[in-house]
This record gives C-alpha cells, structure tokens and sequence, in this order.
C-alpha cells in the first residue's frame, strides 16, 4: 500500500454537514456564521499535513434531477433544506478547496457518491491506493485490497479486514446488506426488523440477495419470513437505489489532481476573512513571499551608556511623535519590574534602553533614566504610539510617570476597524496588515517549568525582540490612522476610546479588596455541601461513580436507571448536559441532585478557592479591563473575570459579599442603568408605546404584559410579568418561538402567538429591527449611537420572525453595542468630575451596566449624586435615563438609595 501513490477523495456534504452539527456556531469578523468553513479548513489541513496524499479531490453532487428518484420519487425526501447558517458557508467551503488546490469535481444527474466511485475506480486502475473522506455506509461497497475509508475525526483507515470485523461481510455483500437494512439517511426503506446484524447472519448463510430471497422458506423466525416475504420487492429496489455506479463518463486531468502546493494569498485572505489566525502558522511559509530585509533586527540600536543615553535624549526631544514598548519581567503590570523600553520613529529604527539585564551587562540606571525620561513621555504636545498602552500607562505609573494623553493605541485602532476580529495582538497585525512574522517571546524565555524571565536573557537579544516591537507599532500606525480617519472614526477613538484607556488603567491600578477569610470560609462549607449532596448522588445510583466523567454518567442515567434520552451529542451519544438533566428531573431526583453538584462544584472551583490565589499583596484583585474583545464595543475583563460572577442564584450572590471596601470607615457604591437596552430600543423605535411607559416611569414588563394579555396594569400576574419580561428582551434578539417556548415551558404555537401579539402592539420595535436588517443588508454594516461599526454578512430575510445568526448579530449590535457607548460615556465624565472636585472615592470596577465606587463614608451622598447626574446625562435620548443607586458594606449587601 505505502509504495503506490494516493488519491484521497473528499466527500464534500458528507464532511460539510458533520463538521457543522459537530462544532458549535462560530462568527466571523462579519458576523457570519464560520463553523463548517472552520471544520473543513481544519480537516483538509491536517489531512494533506499528517497524510501527504499524492492527489486529492472533492466532490459535489451534481445538478439535476439524478437516476435514482426515477427509481423511487421519495428517495431522500426526509432531507430538510440546509440549514440557514449553512448556506452562507458554502462559498466560503468551494474557497477553502481552491486556496488549497484541491480540485472540485461534479457530474450532471450524478451523485457525489457515484463520482468518487468511479474516481476510484479510475484511480486503482492508474495503479494509485485510494482513500475516500465520507460518513457515508454506502462507501464501504468500494472497499477492495487498493480501496479504503478514511475517517477524518478519528484519523483511521476502514479496509476490508475491518469491515469484515465491524459488519460481518465482504465488500461485495455490502450493497445486499444495506438493501435489507434500508438506508434512513436516504430514505431508503429495506425489509422491517432486520438490522446490520440480523443482516448478516443471512448474507453468512444464504452468500447473496438473491438467494436468501429464493430461500426465504429456510430462513428461521415466522415474522422474519413473513416480512422478506412481503418486502422482497422494496429489498430488490433498494439494491439498485444502494448499488454505487463506477461506470460515469468523467474525463479526469490526473495532473490537475496530483497535489502541487497551495496558494498561500488565496487561503490568507480567507482566514483573515474568517478569523481563523491560527491556521495561518499552521500553512508554513510562503516561499513567494518576499524576503524580510526591511525588519533589520540584529542592528536596532542598544542605549546602554551615559555618553549614547544624552545622545538618543537629544534625538528624542527633538520628535513629536515616537512609538513606544517597555519590556517587564512578567505580565501583570502591577507586578512586573521594568526590563527596558524601546523607541521608533522611523520604520527599520529602533532604540532599546536596558535598564536590568543578566548579571555583567551594560545597563542604564533605572532611576535616572526614568527621570530624564519624564518629561517628555508625559508631555501632552507630544504624540505616543504603541500597542496595548494601558500595560505601558499601569506600568511607568508605578514609577512616577503619567503618560501624555495623546496617544494612539494601534490595538484599539484595529479594534474600531475590524470589532468583529477575535484578536488584535501586534503579533496577529504585523501578520495580517505588515505580511510580517514576529520574534516570539519563547525564543527568548522557552516555555513551561523551563520559562525563565526576559532580564536573564542578553541585552542584544532583548534589544531586537524590544526594537521590533516598537518598529511594528510604528508601521501599523502608518496603516490604521488613515483608515480610522477616513472611515470617520477617529471622533470615536479620540473622544471614547482613547480617553477611557487612561480611566481603564487607574480602575486596574485601584482593584477592589476582597474578604479572603470569607472566601475561605465559603469554601469549607461548600465542599461539605458537596460531600453530602454526593453521598445522597450515590445512594440513588445504587453505587460509587465519577460524577464528573459524561460517559460515567450517561451509563448510570441511560443503562442503569433506564431515563430516556433527550437529545445527542455531536458525537452521536446521549447528551448529559444542563437542559437534558432540569428536564429529566421530572422523572427521577437524581439529575437535580447532579445540576446541583455541577453548579457549587463550578462556584467553588472558580471563584472560591481561585480569587484568593489573586490577591495582591496589598489586599485587592487587579483584574484587567479589555476594550478589544466583545464585538459589540462592551468591556470585558479578565484575571479574573468579574463580568461572570453569578447573581441569579443565592450560592452565586454570596461570592459578592466577600468584595468589600478598602479603607476604615468606607462603604461601596453601586451605580446601575435601569433597563437601559430596553431605553435604547425605544429610542431607535420611536414607539410611541415604549416611549410613554419610560417618560411615566411605569413598569416596562407589567405594561407590557397588560398590553399583550388585554388586562388593566392593576390586575397584571407575576407569571404574565415574567413572560413579558422574556419577550421583551427576547424580541431584541431574535428570540425564536422555540426558544421563547423552552423558557416559558409553553407550547411553541403559543409562543409564536405571543412573539405575534407583541409585534402587533409595538409596531415601531418592528419597523426598527427591518429597518435595521435593510441598512445592514444594503451597507454591509450596522452602526451604533456614537457610530462603532461593525461588519455583517449573511443577512437574508429583513422582515418576518425568524432570524439567522447573521439577523440576530445586526440587531444585537446596535442595542447592546449604544449601551456600551453610553456606559463609556458615562465613565469618563465620573472620572472627570471624580478628579475635578479632588474626591477620595475612587470607581473600581464596571460591570455590564453597572458601575462600583468605594467611598469614605463621608462623601458617599454626594458621589452619589455626582454619579447620578454624570450617568443620567451622558447620552441624551427619547426617554429619560434612570440609575439605581445603593451602598452597603459589601457588593451583596447593598441597600437602595433614595
């Protein structure tokens, strides 16, 4: 086998359809769906990596009605149209092969599982071993000594020996065996009661179709006999709709499909496209790509004595903008000790002051040259560029350095550029927008227990990694603020963006202080919780079992206490996730038990026993603030992520109580916007409705609720009120009548009704999310209140109920993108106003839509007030804005405030 050539032939739908129902959805930059383009990408890639084929081609169905539905009408007619998130994909998919050269084939009238037989054919009769890529059984009748099956998921070769070992039979008993089967992916009806197995037992005794069905009287089992019988006709007709054809009349180029490279241009701009970067190591280089003389690494400029140190300060003094990088030894800024900085102002330029490095190296005195620094780095007439500067900002602030406010954050320009890109990194744009592959940090300090810290390494070493940095920055400025400026951005960057990296930093710097001891405390009387609620677990299985381990929980469930299954895993076994148990439940105590064991088992695990690891010395978590990564222009943060911390139940609320404030005699304030997306929709709906009840300050929910039941306010039920609730925010997002009907536990044409009567009393939030989808259909790009814009692709229906991912992405955008403008808005102006009247109080952290302050006693009534006035007329809109205040001792315990 390995001394012949190959040929591996893909069966395009076969492996288009399982990448997509196994990879959850996946977005593009643009909002379109990318999970199957990312299977297949992935499949195609490793295949030509870990088996070098020697040829290689896809096929497709043809177009055209094919023999076999004048065989049978309802051949494949239980096949449902493709899926809506599908469809877009399929020119992605037809790219993917094209960038890696990989021919598409198709014949009229003809399958693709009658091209690859054929194909095959042909193939082994050049004398090549053939491996086909597909799901699909009906393959397994091409099996012979040159043929085989190549499963892509578990990288494993099907040949005859295994199908002898899986099925029972030959290659050539295949076609029969399936005839009896049926094939209910094709909808292909066999014989009743007769499975693989069954199937052959028969073929083992009888060789042949025909036989078994000359001999149907020697078969055992009444039934049995009964049913071949009966549907000896439907087993014939199977056979022809089942038998593969190797005889088409394809005239193929064989040099067309010997594999020769890829085109690395085609397949780049396709993961730009896409946001598949880490495919982009994964391809290798290209060798058309031209050489990289322009990044003189090896000769950026090491400043390591007094004498070059006044000579580079003369130099920079005299530039009024320069790009800026320092090197630490570690990556919390609040931590790390500075290593160097590096300087650029002329792209192949660069200037690197150490001022650590290994033991005997020359290095700059840190104090002093800090201090000739100083002035010029916090000079507001002068412009900093660099790449993720609030790290540079939480860093030289340690020292004593404020940076100048003019700065340009290249990571934040790609941000407002591209919002739905994952990742923003300098290494990400100097490959994407300077064709360039940066130093990685691990030549430097390795990886793993090995790592060591970039002081230990030589200065030199340092000084091109450091100046590279600083040269990338410069370059990719030259790219983004043009672009920014002519897309009209730049408002948005210099008066939002750019403002609030400086806020950002200072909320980092600050952290909030954390009851260790309560954490602690919580911990222990969790893992007894835990203890019990296992014990209780195993009593009702009836045994000891990993808890943790699906396969050992689906035995217990499934086999043992005999609960149906209610859906599937990817992988084809029974789902045991936390739908499937909330809904077995019902049947049997032990799922709760187990939901239960899974939520403090993960409260615990994450927050409990994690943030105490956290905690700086001086008492407090530091986490991290990122402006780059939600699409929708919404903060997140990380290290921890504080955004997740669980409020809807009361083991999750207690986590909050151990965040409390920092000084004797404070007390923590929380500021949070009511209802603010629902505000934000009846400003861009101009429903006359939505617009009244927020004027009047009435119950949103509840005016709902007696609009759509046809009930006074008065008379409005809690359990009306919460389904309103969740049509009100549903409606935003798409929310389908199967969606809304799983969480209402309501029938799906009850919801639509509901979904139905609420678009009927709110004819504005209609005629604004059509509005929507159109401008987004026609520009390519939805926008929010303060124009962020975001890329979107794959819009399809602009008006109806049901909505793609694509749809739903728009829509979402624009309510959820305004609310993080506004709460933007609203930080900067308490930060100013907190620094205007010289207040103590300090603005820690902002989550969602809330914002959380510590305060000397003293001064919490008129923070308060300040941050009601500054939060209420940050954005002015068609209804008022509301923020509920209150202040406790801690994040949990806070009471309202008049």
């Amino acid at each position: 086998m390995n001394d012949r050539p190959s040929l591996y032939l893909l069966d395009a739908y076969s492996i288009i359809y399982q990448v997509f129902h196994a990879i959850p959805l996946m977005t593009g930059p643009a909002g379109q769906p990318t999970n199957a383009v990312f299977g297949v990408f992935r499949d195609v890639l490793n295949l030509i990596r870990d088996r070098q084929p020697t040829a290689i081609a896809a096929a497709f169905d043809g177009s055209g009605k094919v023999f076999r539905s004048d065989l049978f009408e309802d051949y494949k007619a239980n096949r449902s149209e493709m899926p809506d998130d599908l469809q877009p994909q399929i020119p992605l998919i037809r790219r993917v092969f094209e960038g890696f050269r990989i021919p598409v084939l198709l014949f009229e009238g003809a399958e693709a599982d009658d091209v690859i037989a054929t194909l095959a054919r042909q193939a082994v009769d050049r004398g090549m071993d053939v491996f086909i890529c597909t799901s699909d059984k009906d393959a397994r009748q091409l099996l012979n000594e040159h043929v085989f099956i190549y499963n892509l998921r578990k990288q494993s070769v099907l040949d005859v020996a295994g199908l002898k070992a899986d099925w029972g039979v030959s290659p050539g008993q295949v076609v029969d065996l399936l005839s009896l089967t049926g094939d209910a992916v094709d909808n292909v009806p066999g014989v009743p009661g007769i499975g693989i197995k069954t199937a052959a037992q028969l073929l083992a005794q009888f060789g042949t179709l025909d036989n078994l069905l000359e001999n149907i009287a020697k078969v055992s089992g009444a039934k049995r006999k009964e049913n071949l019988y009966t549907h000896a006709d439907t087993a014939r007709r199977a056979r022809e709709l089942i038998a593969l054809k190797t005889d088409l009349a394809i005239e193929v180029d064989w040099d067309a499909l010997t594999r020769d490279g890829v085109d690395h241009a085609a397949l780049k701009a396709l993961c730009i496209e896409c946001g598949f970067h880490r495919f982009l190591d994964e391809l290798g280089a290209d060798s058309a790509k031209p050489p990289e003389d322009e990044w003189p690494v090896d000769r950026y400029q090491v400043v390591d004595t007094p004498e070059t140190f006044r000579t580079f300060l003369s130099e920079l003094e005299a530039q009024p903008r320069f790009s800026f990088d320092t090197e630490t030894t570690g990556l919390d800024p609040l931590r790390a000790e500075l290593v160097g900085m590096s300087f650029c102002w002329k792209p192949g330029e660069a200037f690197y002051l150490p001022v650590r490095g290994p033991a005997g190296s020359k290095t700059l005195d840190p104090a002093e040259t800090i201090a000739a620094l100083r002035p010029i780095l916090s000079d507001p007439a002068r412009e900093i560029v660099g790449q993720n500067i609030k790290y540079d900002l939480l860093v030289l602030g340690r020292l004593g350095v404020e940076l100048s406010e003019s700065i340009t954050d290249t990571m934040v320009l790609s941000y407002l550029l591209e919002s739905g890109e994952r990742n923003h990194n300098l290494d990400e744009l100097a490959r994407r927008l300077l064709d360039h592959t940066m130093i990685p940090i691990s030549s430097l300090i390795g990886k793993g227990k090995g790592q060591t810290t970039i002081d230990t390494v030589a200065v030199d070493r340092v000084a091109a990694y450091a100046g590279e940095d600083a040269d990338a920055a410069w370059r990719l400025d030259a790219i983004l603020t043009p672009k920014v400026r002519e897309q009209g951005l730049w408002p948005l960057y210099a008066d939002l963006e750019r403002p609030l990296i400086a806020v950002l930093a200072r909320m980092e710097a600050a952290g909030v202080a954390v009851d260790v001891a309560l954490l602690n405390r919580l911990s222990a009387e969790f893992a007894e919780r835990l203890s019990g609620i296992k014990t209780e677990i195993y009593e009702l299985a009836g045994r000891e079992f990993n808890i943790s381990s699906a396969p050992q929980l689906r035995q217990v469930l499934f086999d043992e206490l005999k609960l149906k299954p209610i859906k599937k895993t990817p992988g084809g076994e029974p789902s045991t996730d936390a739908e499937v148990l909330e809904a077995l439940s019902n049947e049997h105590p032990l799922p709760r038990l187990i939901v239960q064991h899974r939520q403090l088992e993960k409260l615990k695990g994450t927050y409990l026993d994690a943030l105490p690891a956290l905690v700086h010395p001086d008492g407090r978590i530091h986490a991290s603030f990122n402006q780059v990564v939600a699409a929708t222009g919404r903060l997140s943060s990380s290290d921890p992520n504080l955004q997740n911390i669980p409020v809807r139940t009361e083991d999750g609320r207690q986590i909050r109580q151990a965040f409390v404030p920092g000084e004797p005699g404070w007390v923590l304030l929380t500021a949070d916007y009511s209802q603010i997306e629902l505000r934000i929709l009846a400003h861009y709906s101009k429903d006359p409705e939505l617009v009244r009840a927020f004027e009047e300050d009435r119950d949103i929910h509840r005016v709902v609720a007696s609009r759509i039941f046809g009930v006074p306010e008065e008379e409005v039920t809690r359990d009306q009120r919460r389904m309103a609730k969740t049509v009100n925010f549903g409606v935003i997002y798409g929310l389908s009548a199967f969606g809304l009907a799983g969480r209402l536990g309501i029938s799906q044409a009850d919801a639509a009704a509901f979904i139905d009567a609420y678009f009927r009393q709110y004819e504005g939030v209609d005629r604004f999310i059509t509005q929507t989808l159109e401008a987004a259909k026609a520009a390519g790009r939805v926008e929010t209140i303060l124009g962020r814009r975001r890329a979107i692709s794959g819009i399809k229906n602009t008006t109806g109920r049901s909505r793609n991912l694509a749809e739903r992405t728009a829509v979402n955008t624009v309510i959820q993108g305004s609310a993080a403008d506004l709460i933007k808005r609203a930080m900067l102006e308490v930060d100013r106003r907190l620094r205007a009247e010289g207040m103590r109080s300090r603005m820690l952290l902002q989550i969602h839509d809330e914002l959380v302050f510590e305060a000397p006693a003293t001064e919490l009534a008129p923070l308060a007030e300040l941050v009601r006035k500054a939060m209420t007329s940050a954005l002015e809109l068609d209804v008022p804005l509301q923020v509920d205040l209150a202040s406790g001792p801690n994040w949990l315990d806070v009471a309202p405030m008049a």
